[in-house]
Protein backbone atom coordinates (compact mmCIF):
# COMPACT_ATOMS: atom_id res chain seq x y z
CA UNK A 1 0.00 0.00 0.00
CA UNK A 2 1.58 3.07 -1.28
CA UNK A 3 1.74 6.82 1.14
CA UNK A 4 0.62 9.86 -0.05
CA UNK A 5 2.93 12.60 0.74
CA UNK A 6 1.56 15.05 3.25
CA UNK A 7 2.46 18.36 1.11
CA UNK A 8 2.28 18.60 -2.71
CA UNK A 9 5.10 21.51 -4.45
CA UNK A 10 4.59 23.55 -7.47
CA UNK A 11 5.81 26.40 -9.20
CA UNK A 12 3.54 29.29 -9.22
CA UNK A 13 4.62 32.28 -11.22
CA UNK A 14 2.03 35.68 -9.85
CA UNK A 15 2.06 39.40 -11.52
CA UNK A 16 0.67 42.05 -9.39
CA UNK A 17 1.36 45.40 -7.31
CA UNK A 18 3.61 45.64 -4.80
CA UNK A 19 1.55 46.07 -1.69
CA UNK A 20 4.11 46.26 0.91
CA UNK A 21 7.37 44.04 3.11
CA UNK A 22 5.58 41.31 6.18
CA UNK A 23 8.22 42.29 8.92
CA UNK A 24 9.55 40.22 12.20
CA UNK A 25 10.23 41.99 14.96
CA UNK A 26 9.19 45.32 13.30
CA UNK A 27 12.40 45.98 11.01
CA UNK A 28 13.73 42.15 9.27
CA UNK A 29 12.21 41.51 5.83
CA UNK A 30 10.02 37.72 6.17
CA UNK A 31 7.98 38.26 2.64
CA UNK A 32 5.72 40.70 1.42
CA UNK A 33 1.98 41.41 -0.06
CA UNK A 34 1.57 41.48 -3.39
CA UNK A 35 -2.04 42.87 -4.87
CA UNK A 36 -3.36 40.93 -8.07
CA UNK A 37 -6.50 40.48 -9.84
CA UNK A 38 -7.07 37.63 -8.02
CA UNK A 39 -7.07 38.84 -4.58
CA UNK A 40 -3.82 39.64 -2.41
CA UNK A 41 -0.89 37.01 -1.63
CA UNK A 42 1.48 36.91 1.40
CA UNK A 43 4.34 35.92 -0.14
CA UNK A 44 7.60 34.57 1.57
CA UNK A 45 10.86 35.50 0.39
CA UNK A 46 13.94 32.73 0.21
CA UNK A 47 16.69 33.99 2.41
CA UNK A 48 18.97 34.50 -1.12
CA UNK A 49 16.52 37.24 -1.90
CA UNK A 50 15.73 39.52 1.25
CA UNK A 51 18.58 41.30 1.48
CA UNK A 52 18.31 42.63 -2.56
CA UNK A 53 14.78 43.53 -2.47
CA UNK A 54 14.96 45.93 0.85
CA UNK A 55 16.22 48.68 -1.31
CA UNK A 56 14.13 50.15 -4.50
CA UNK A 57 10.93 47.98 -4.12
CA UNK A 58 7.94 51.37 -3.60
CA UNK A 59 4.02 50.50 -2.92
CA UNK A 60 2.40 49.95 -6.16
CA UNK A 61 5.72 48.40 -8.31
CA UNK A 62 4.56 45.96 -10.71
CA UNK A 63 6.17 42.78 -10.14
CA UNK A 64 6.45 39.29 -11.65
CA UNK A 65 6.95 37.09 -8.44
CA UNK A 66 7.63 33.18 -9.04
CA UNK A 67 8.86 30.51 -6.37
CA UNK A 68 7.17 27.21 -4.98
CA UNK A 69 3.38 26.32 -3.87
CA UNK A 70 3.45 24.35 -1.15
CA UNK A 71 0.09 22.69 0.08
CA UNK A 72 -0.05 21.33 2.86
CA UNK A 73 -2.56 18.62 2.68
CA UNK A 74 -2.69 17.93 6.80
CA UNK A 75 -3.58 21.10 7.94
CA UNK A 76 -5.17 22.48 4.76
CA UNK A 77 -2.79 25.30 4.13
CA UNK A 78 -1.34 27.06 1.09
CA UNK A 79 1.99 28.73 1.34
CA UNK A 80 4.61 30.49 -1.19
CA UNK A 81 7.83 31.04 -1.13
CA UNK A 82 9.11 33.45 -3.78
CA UNK A 83 12.76 32.52 -5.33
CA UNK A 84 12.67 35.31 -7.92
CA UNK A 85 10.88 39.20 -7.79
CA UNK A 86 11.34 41.08 -11.01
CA UNK A 87 10.01 44.37 -12.02
CA UNK A 88 7.60 43.98 -14.48
CA UNK A 89 5.38 45.96 -16.77
CA UNK A 90 1.46 45.29 -16.54
CA UNK A 91 -0.04 43.83 -19.48
CA UNK A 92 -3.53 45.32 -18.18
CA UNK A 93 -3.70 48.19 -15.49
CA UNK A 94 -7.32 47.81 -15.47
CA UNK A 95 -7.72 44.65 -14.05
CA UNK A 96 -6.01 45.12 -10.92
CA UNK A 97 -7.07 47.05 -7.38
CA UNK A 98 -5.21 50.40 -6.85
CA UNK A 99 -3.05 49.80 -3.99
CA UNK A 100 -3.83 52.44 -1.09
CA UNK A 101 -1.86 55.31 -1.66
CA UNK A 102 -1.07 55.09 2.18
CA UNK A 103 0.79 51.94 1.61
CA UNK A 104 3.64 54.10 0.33
CA UNK A 105 5.08 55.46 3.34
CA UNK A 106 5.51 53.44 6.31
CA UNK A 107 4.25 54.26 9.60
CA UNK A 108 6.80 55.95 12.04
CA UNK A 109 7.84 53.72 14.73
CA UNK A 110 10.43 53.19 17.29
CA UNK A 111 11.48 49.51 18.38
CA UNK A 112 12.49 49.08 21.95
CA UNK A 113 14.29 45.88 22.38
CA UNK A 114 12.69 44.20 25.75
CA UNK A 115 15.30 41.63 26.13
CA UNK A 116 16.56 41.22 29.37
CA UNK A 117 19.92 42.46 29.14
CA UNK A 118 18.18 45.79 27.71
CA UNK A 119 15.87 45.94 30.20
CA UNK A 120 18.55 45.50 33.14
CA UNK A 121 20.67 48.55 31.70
CA UNK A 122 17.14 50.75 31.60
CA UNK A 123 15.00 50.07 28.37
CA UNK A 124 12.14 50.39 30.52
CA UNK A 125 12.90 53.57 31.79
CA UNK A 126 13.63 54.68 27.92
CA UNK A 127 10.02 53.39 27.11
CA UNK A 128 8.35 55.24 29.54
CA UNK A 129 10.82 58.80 28.81
CA UNK A 130 10.19 57.75 25.08
CA UNK A 131 5.80 57.67 25.80
CA UNK A 132 6.24 61.09 27.59
CA UNK A 133 8.47 63.09 25.11
CA UNK A 134 5.84 61.66 22.06
CA UNK A 135 2.50 62.86 24.37
CA UNK A 136 4.20 65.93 25.42
CA UNK A 137 4.80 66.89 21.45
CA UNK A 138 0.96 65.62 20.44
CA UNK A 139 2.81 62.62 18.40
CA UNK A 140 1.62 59.35 20.48
CA UNK A 141 -1.24 59.12 17.73
CA UNK A 142 1.44 59.39 14.89
CA UNK A 143 4.51 57.50 16.18
CA UNK A 144 4.12 53.85 18.18
CA UNK A 145 6.43 52.29 20.02
CA UNK A 146 7.13 48.57 19.93
CA UNK A 147 8.77 46.25 22.44
CA UNK A 148 10.87 43.53 20.18
CA UNK A 149 12.81 40.79 20.93
CA UNK A 150 17.14 40.96 20.88
CA UNK A 151 18.52 43.32 18.60
CA UNK A 152 21.88 41.40 18.90
CA UNK A 153 23.93 44.36 20.42
CA UNK A 154 23.13 43.19 23.94
CA UNK A 155 26.65 44.95 25.24
CA UNK A 156 25.62 48.24 23.75
CA UNK A 157 22.13 48.30 25.79
CA UNK A 158 19.40 49.68 25.72
CA UNK A 159 19.13 49.51 22.04
CA UNK A 160 16.31 51.43 19.99
CA UNK A 161 15.57 51.46 16.19
CA UNK A 162 13.55 54.53 14.58
CA UNK A 163 11.46 53.36 11.72
CA UNK A 164 11.04 53.45 8.95
CA UNK A 165 14.27 55.15 8.20
CA UNK A 166 16.04 52.58 10.27
CA UNK A 167 18.23 54.66 12.14
CA UNK A 168 19.93 52.85 15.20
CA UNK A 169 20.87 54.15 18.50
CA UNK A 170 22.84 51.83 21.52
CA UNK A 171 23.23 52.77 25.06
CA UNK A 172 20.25 55.60 25.32
CA UNK A 173 19.55 56.78 28.44
CA UNK A 174 15.71 58.92 29.16
CA UNK A 175 17.60 62.10 29.09
CA UNK A 176 18.49 61.51 25.54
CA UNK A 177 14.91 61.16 24.46
CA UNK A 178 14.29 64.57 23.54
CA UNK A 179 16.84 65.13 21.56
CA UNK A 180 15.86 61.85 19.41
CA UNK A 181 12.33 62.73 19.08
CA UNK A 182 13.50 66.50 17.92
CA UNK A 183 15.94 65.11 15.56
CA UNK A 184 13.71 62.58 14.03
CA UNK A 185 9.87 63.97 14.59
CA UNK A 186 10.08 67.87 14.38
CA UNK A 187 8.17 67.84 11.47
CA UNK A 188 4.97 67.42 11.54
CA UNK A 189 5.05 63.57 9.62
CA UNK A 190 4.68 63.11 6.43
CA UNK A 191 4.78 66.80 5.43
CA UNK A 192 7.73 67.94 3.04
CA UNK A 193 10.80 70.49 4.44
CA UNK A 194 10.70 73.37 3.51
CA UNK A 195 13.87 74.37 1.80
CA UNK A 196 14.40 78.22 0.78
Amino acid sequence: MSHCKSAQILEFCLKGRFVGFILEDGYKIKGLRLATAEGEYCIKLSKSIRGSLRQGLIAGDWLEVSGERILDWKRGQLKLKAYEVKLTVPSNANVLPPVPAKAAKPPACILVCEKSDCCQKGAMEVCKALAGELRDRGLENQVTIKKTGCMKQCKAGPNIVIMPDKTNYRRVSPQEIPDLIEKHFAQPIGEPTLVG
